[in-house]
């Protein structure tokens, strides 16, 4: 009885492992580039006073937990989108909303990239 070389499947195994690469993690970038745009959103409208204190404060938990599942979902977690994602779970409930924005940006020229390989 002939045995089939095993190639074919180690190749497949090998493609398998490279789709974990930053294009697996493109779903994650997406989430965390949108929860910088509603932070920085949310921190807009309540300096301007125009959400209460309690909606505010709950939506900054919503928020970092939703980072914090992204972060700790990423197969790369030492890369540049890791790092920013990284640098939004670290910002301040209240940080400024151009500085959320400008990781945002980060995020979206990342996305970018590898929505365009």
């Amino acid at each position: 009885m002939s045995r089939q070389p095993l190639f074919p499947f180690t190749l497949l195994a090998l493609s398998v492992g490279c789709a974990r690469a930053p294009d697996a993690d493109l779903q994650y970038i997406k989430q965390a580039r949108s929860i910088a745009a509603e932070w920085a959103l949310v921190n807009e409208q309540g300096h301007a006073g125009q959400l209460t204190g309690t909606y505010v404060a709950a939506m900054h938990d919503w928020l970092h937990d939703g980072l914090l599942t992204a972060s700790t979902s990423l197969s790369q977690p030492n890369s540049r989108y890791g790092v920013e994602i990284r640098a939004l779970l670290a910002a301040p409930p209240d940080a400024p909303p151009a500085m959320l924005r400008s990781h945002g940006e980060v995020l979206k020229q990342i996305e970018d990239t590898l929505e365009s390989a």
